[in-house]
Parts: structure tokens; C-alpha cells; sequence
């Protein structure tokens, strides 16, 4: 493995000192003829930096090459949280290790490699077709992969490995709101106009949905998320992926009383089928995991619950429903709407 990675970054190397001298020259040479082609990209909404997207050597050598043609072949500056990073201007051959998959997937970026659980998920399937599975200590077999860009966690393991086979930029798990997660993926992919459009159409359907929701099912109405995994049922706050996003910070739903408050430390809290009662809405979302214990929907305690006997639990599969990527958000929105309203 070791002889691979240095025969991999040997050839990287190399291919970084041609594409510096090619830039270089065409430096030279916009310099020479007074041109001005090329630029930054005008600073985003939202607080975190934007990115600066500068003129790649292919625009220069041919002056009538549009900026999409120009970029294809350079790099960018992303403005990561771990400080700027050159990465490529139209990737082409993307690993993921963690759940921005959908991201990723709904900005158009070809995927070569994805964790586990976006694997698992039906709903990227026919997007997924010949793509790897490979978690951050595959490192051997991310190099065969060939990406020209990584994406992962801060807490991705051999970080310091994966940098020298590609790019790594790397995420904290709500560092940033879910929406803003969405649009640092698309500067980091050079498609931030891209994933704007798409957040402020989202915000657009969403605010909508929700205020027919709550004009269907009363202003006071509460709703909670629920999800079996394993032997364990849990409950989530608004900030946990399972649709809680769109319920409680688009929509405006309400959380019951004693999610918020069990909630508030972890934005996730523990049941027993005991209890379960004392923090279920008048609606709840449950999201089951295939092979979980779902033994607890056979208590007495669970099927005298008013959300129970009113018809009120809307029950989804928990590997379609965990993350709060663009793709994701977009089929749980759907989900919503189907399921509230009837459409």
C-alpha cells in the first residue's frame, strides 16, 4: 500500500509542477496583451466565507473559451473551516465518507466512492450504480479510486493520508445550519450559484407546505420524530436530520414540550416504551431502522397513544430519512406534504 501512495503522489506531484508552469505561462502571457479575463467570485449570503474562483490557464491560451470551459481544467481557492484549499474547478471524480452525499449528488458531481450508509439509502440507488463503497481507513482503495476531491468529516480518520491522494476538505456536523451545509458544499464543487437557487426554492416550497399544514392541522398542534434503530427508540430536536429541519425551523411546527426541553443538551434523547407516551405529539413522524426491534408498537402503552388511535403516526423508512442533504430534504418534503396534506 505504501509503494502506492508514493507512486500516486509522485505522479501527483508531477502533474502539479506541469499545470503550475502551464499557469505560470499564461500568466505571462495575459500579462503581456493587457487582458483582464478571469476574476473572484462575488462574496455569498450567509456567514460563512465565499470562495475564490480564479481563472484557470486553458481560458488564458484560448481566448474564446467561455468561463465554464476555462474552469474545467484549473483549481479554486474554497475558503474551508480548516483554512483555504486549492481543489479542483469541475470535479470529476468525488469520495464522500460522510452523509453529504445528496449534496453532492443534486448539484450533478460525479461520485466515485461513498460511506455505508449513503449506500444503504433507496432513494439514491439508481443515482449510486458502480459506485464504491469505502469509509475513511480504506485508504488503498480510495487511491485506486483515482479522486480528484474528497469529502469528509472533521473527525475522518487519516486525514493526513487522504490529503495527499486528492483535496480533503472536511465538515464539522452542524458547524453551520443545514442550508449553509448545502451551500459550502457547492462552493467547495465551484456550483455555489447552483446551490443558492436550490436553497432559496427549498425555503420557498417548504414555508408554503407548511402553512397549509398547519391550517389543515391547527396552529397548536404538536408533532415528533421518533425513530427505532436497534433496540433503542429515540427522539430528536430541530436540528437532527429525520425531517426535523423542515418541521420545526421551515414549517414552524410545534415540538412537544418535553422533546424540546430532553432535547436541548444532545439534539437527540434516549426512550424506553414507558415513557414513549410523554413525548409523542399529536402527530408523530416514525422513522424505523428495517431490522430494528419495532416489538415496543405491540405494548399496550404504545397503541393507546392518541397519535395511535387517531391515525396520526406516519411511519417511513429510517434509511431514506436520516440526513439533511438537498436530496434528502427534498424527498422529506414531499413525504410531508403527501402525508399531511394528501399530496
Amino acid at each position: 500500500m505504501n509503494r502506492l501512495l508514493q507512486s500516486y503522489i509522485s505522479k501527483n506531484n508531477w502533474l502539479h509542477k506541469s499545470l503550475l508552469a502551464a499557469m505560470m505561462i499564461a500568466v505571462f502571457a495575459l500579462a503581456a496583451c493587457g487582458s483582464n479575463n478571469g476574476g473572484n467570485a462575488s462574496p455569498s449570503a450567509g456567514s460563512s466565507e465565499a470562495a475564490s474562483p480564479s481563472a484557470s490557464a486553458s481560458a488564458v491560451s484560448s481566448p474564446s473559451a467561455s468561463s465554464s470551459e476555462a474552469a474545467s481544467n484549473g483549481t479554486i481557492t474554497y475558503q474551508s473551516e480548516s483554512g483555504p484549499i486549492e481543489v479542483p474547478a469541475n470535479p470529476q471524480r468525488v469520495v464522500v465518507l460522510t452523509g453529504y452525499t445528496g449534496d453532492v449528488l443534486s448539484l450533478g458531481v460525479p461520485i466515485v466512492g461513498v460511506d455505508s450508509w449513503s449506500l444503504a439509502n433507496p432513494n439514491f440507488a439508481d443515482k449510486l450504480k458502480g459506485v464504491a463503497e469505502i469509509s475513511d481507513e480504506d485508504v488503498e482503495k480510495i487511491i485506486e479510486l483515482k479522486p480528484d476531491l474528497i469529502i469528509g468529516s472533521s473527525t475522518s480518520k487519516n486525514a493526513d493520508k487522504l490529503k495527499k491522494i486528492a483535496p480533503l476538505v472536511t465538515y464539522t456536523y452542524n458547524k453551520v445550519d443545514y442550508l449553509t451545509q448545502h451551500l459550502e458544499i457547492g462552493k467547495a464543487l465551484n456550483k455555489e450559484k447552483e446551490a443558492q437557487a436550490w436553497i432559496d426554492d427549498f425555503k420557498k416550497r417548504a414555508t408554503e407546505a407548511g402553512e397549509q399544514i398547519k391550517a389543515k392541522i391547527g396552529a397548536d398542534a404538536t408533532v415528533s420524530v421518533i425513530e427505532s434503530y436497534g433496540k433503542e427508540v429515540y427522539t430528536f430536536g430541530d436540528s437532527w436530520g429525520r425531517g426535523t429541519e423542515i418541521l420545526y425551523q421551515l414549517m414552524g411546527l410545534n415540538m412537544p414540550a418535553k422533546v424540546k426541553e430532553a432535547t436541548k443538551k444532545d439534539g437527540y434523547f434516549t426512550l424506553s416504551a414507558e415513557v414513549l407516551p410523554d413525548y409523542a405529539g399529536d402527530y408523530v413522524i416514525l422513522s424505523k431502522e428495517p431490522s430494528a426491534d419495532s416489538s415496543f408498537q405491540q405494548t399496550a402503552t404504545y397503541k393507546n397513544m392518541p397519535a395511535v388511535k387517531n391515525g396520526r403516526v406516519f411511519e417511513v423508512d429510517a434509511r431514506t430519512f436520516y440526513f439533511n442533504d438537498a436530496m434528502t430534504l427534498d424527498w422529506q418534503l414531499d413525504f410531508f406534504k403527501e402525508k399531511f396534506l394528501g399530496n
